[in-house]
């Protein structure tokens, strides 16, 4: 069994997507953009906040520019509403709980800004003690650069790849895995379409919590 067990956050542990698409469209509408669907932003997501607001807004619109102006109200808002309709997936509740009693380390990697991030874990794991809980962080690369397992790591103190495992939803965090050097595991129910995922060649695919135990709970 692995050492060190690292979950991204949205689409993997979190059903974030329509809390980030109603504070999303709350700024666009605020700004007089054409707002979108929920099931639109699934494109949207897994590259952080400012990529989220760019892919949001009218192509001929989508600047650098534009999403800094927009990025504080979309912080305001979403600090207030993130937990209006988020919720934890499936059995996440009892698969955490299952890793720590069996004394491994457990951490969260996510592209969502680091206050979003610590609030989300505290709020739906509180009785989970994360080795690590790093979000978007200023001077820090995103995913899928591989800066934030390598910091899991070093807090961690497991140096060794090959004692670590990546669980993720999406096309990032495959390629930030494969960027880090460690195994992979991609769940189907986040995000990302499992035809994706499948045509990139992840280490193990999971479809349902139950598949996802017997992988990650293998000697």
């Amino acid at each position: 069994m692995k050492k060190l067990f690292i979950f991204d956050l949205d689409g993997t542990l979190l059903d974030t997507v329509a809390d980030l698409a109603n504070s999303c469209n709350h700024v666009l509408a605020q700004n007089g953009y054409p707002t979108h669907s929920t099931d639109a932003y699934y494109k949207f997501v897994g590259n952080g906040i400012g990529k989220l607001i760019a892919r949001a807004l009218p192509a001929e619109q989508s600047n650098d520019e534009i999403v800094e102006k927009l990025l504080p109200d979309f912080r305001t808002y979403y600090n207030v509403h993130m937990a209006d309709d988020t919720k934890p997936y499936r059995g996440v509740c009892e698969l955490l709980k299952s890793l720590q009693e069996k004394g491994v380390k457990i951490a969260v990697a996510s592209n969502k800004y680091q206050a979003a991030t610590e609030n989300l874990v505290k709020k739906y794991f509180p009785d989970i003690n994360f080795t690590a809980v790093l979000g978007q962080r200023d001077g820090v690369p995103v995913k899928p650069d591989p800066a934030i397992v390598n910091d899991i790591r070093e807090i961690s103190g497991i140096a060794d790849c090959n004692d670590i495992i990546y669980i993720g939803d999406s096309l990032v965090d495959l390629q930030t895995a494969k960027n880090g050097n460690v195994e992979f595991v991609a769940v189907s129910w986040g995000f990302c379409p499992r035809e994706s995922l499948l045509e990139n060649n992840p280490t193990h695919i999971a479809d349902n919590i139950e598949e996802l135990y017997k992988v990650l709970f293998k000697e």
